[in-house]
């Protein structure tokens, strides 16, 4: 079903239906339509690679590196209690959507053997939790069009399925297909816009591209399950960001470019495989008070999970990014020294606002990127298309999770000294 729908809004509302989500019409019925095929699904590896292979015409996975993670996907996928049949059945098609681009980067490598030579040159990394910033910092930088991004279209689909290679389209059929898929998203959660504009064009995380082999933080953030959170964090994921890095020059390989601007809040707590695998690029550390980071991703991520969990663990789900987050701080200031001096600087969110343009002038000098009249040109014409709060804004609400303001400004005053933050949420 494609859904188109624009409404006007007052500047700032909260969601009031936040734990008890409330629908727009017709959502609630086709999520409650899933139930029969949630209950046939087998939860198995080979099943999702059948599934890939069916759906591709090929069988070459590559190495093993999918393995593992792979394990642990279908296990909570055949367990977890907290979904609702539409969430097992969208975790299912992500599985096989996921092993599917998967045959298909290891095939468009294997026939193009060239892509190996290909240099990711000194990238322009954003490092930062989410809500810090880093997505307008991104935005900006990504519209100088001297700089290569990822669009979320390609970031879903890097490579098209095999009868649509090498033919011309007007339109690429991978756009049209998330045109879509974003058009039912945002029917079913109105409020999603005002905390993160997802369009198919908009510069996207390449993290993205680590999940066709089953890596990335981006599966804790639909599961919110502690097994694959453990595997993740105890796992060195090093070669899961030697494949981004091969990802990205399948990337360049089709769609050209040379100097990359990326950007990743996974970073904060991987340094050191950002670092080896990226041995070159100039870093981008975003901070922010911490307190506003808690409740506004926890609040995000709780609002986008219910139309995939149970109302009644929405709540869980608020606590786990509490928590999580917290975590992410700590690892993120621990191992800051970890990236090179005359590779990084920070960018705090207060300094960030007060002048945006001229945050993103010392970060062009810091990393020898020419800023040209033609660069700001570009800059202020994104900024005046997608002005900060286009789709209205939302307050938000830490107390609905059981965490008190004061008791998270005490548990995170380390990370708002640490980096000399200013803070957002005095008692």
């Amino acid at each position: 079903m494609r859904f188109s729908v624009m409404a006007s809004h007052p500047d700032f509302i909260q969601i009031n239906d936040l734990l008890q989500p409330q629908f727009p019409e017709g959502v609630e019925e086709a999520l409650n339509a899933t139930e029969k095929e949630a209950g046939t699904i087998n939860w198995s590896v080979n099943a999702v690679k059948d599934h890939a292979m069916k759906a591709t015409g090929l069988d070459d996975f590559g190495d093993n590196l999918i393995d593992q993670p792979l394990e642990i996907l279908t296990a909570i996928g055949d367990s977890i209690q907290t979904f609702r049949p539409s969430g097992k059945v969208s975790f299912w098609n992500t599985l096989v959507a996921n092993a599917s681009q998967r045959l298909l980067l290891v095939d468009y490598i294997n026939r193009n053997p060239e892509i190996h030579e290909i240099e990711i040159k000194s990238p322009i990394i954003i490092a930062g939790q989410p809500r810090t910033g880093t997505t307008h910092l991104h935005n900006l930088i990504a519209a100088d069009p001297s700089l290569r991004s990822l669009q979320y279209w390609e970031s879903i689909e890097p490579v098209p399925p095999r009868e649509e290679q090498g033919k011309k389209f007007p339109i690429d059929p991978r756009y049209q297909r998330t045109e879509t898929n974003l058009a039912g998203l945002n029917y079913a959660l109105p409020h999603f816009r005002r905390m993160h504009d997802m369009y198919a064009a908009h510069v996207h995380e390449e993290i993205q591209l680590m999940m066709p082999a089953f890596g990335s933080m981006l599966w804790e953030t639909t599961l919110c399950d502690d097994r694959y959170r453990d595997w993740y964090i105890k796992t060195d994921q090093t070669p899961w960001y030697q494949w981004m890095k091969t990802v990205l020059k399948v990337c360049t390989h089709i769609g050209g470019g040379e100097r990359w601007i990326l950007k990743s809040p996974q970073h904060v707590e991987q340094f050191q495989p950002l670092l080896t695998t990226f041995p070159d690029a100039v870093f981008l550390c975003t901070h922010r008070d911490p307190v506003s980071v808690a409740q506004s991703l926890s609040t995000m991520i709780t609002y986008t999970a219910r139309t995939s969990t149970k109302p009644e663990h929405l709540r869980d789900v608020g606590r786990y990014w509490v928590e999580r987050s917290e975590t992410m701080f700590r690892k993120g200031a621990e191992d800051r020294h970890i990236l090179p001096p005359s590779q990084s600087m920070d960018v705090r969110f207060h300094e960030f606002m007060a002048n945006d343009v001229a945050m993103v002038e010392r970060i062009y000098e810091f990393a020898d990127q020419p800023f040209t009249p033609e660069v700001q040109k570009a800059m202020n014409t994104f900024m005046q298309e997608h002005p900060r709060g286009k789709y209205g804004r939302l307050t938000y609400d830490i107390t609905q999770f059981g965490y008190e303001t004061a008791e998270r400004k005490e548990a995170l005053r380390f990370y708002i000294d640490q980096f000399e933050l200013r803070e957002e949420n005095p008692l």
